[in-house]
């Protein structure tokens, strides 16, 4: 058995590709940073569909 598969988003040249273009013109993700300690009330959000950005733990200043 043979199998074709790929990915929309493109391979690893095309993903660096657009990463660089995105820092060259300072275009950044939008995100909402939380603190790990909020991890449970984030999951409650995303459950409730009350989230409009991508979350994103602060590890290293959670763990200080």
């Amino acid at each position: 058995a043979k199998t074709i598969t790929g990915s929309v988003t493109g391979g690893t040249k095309q993903t660096q590709e657009m990463l660089d273009f995105c820092a060259s013109h300072k275009i950044y993700p939008e995100i909402e940073l939380i603190p790990i300690q909020y991890s449970n009330e984030a999951l409650e959000r995303l459950i409730n569909r009350d989230v409009k950005y991508r979350f994103v733990i602060d590890i290293g200043n959670s763990l200080k």
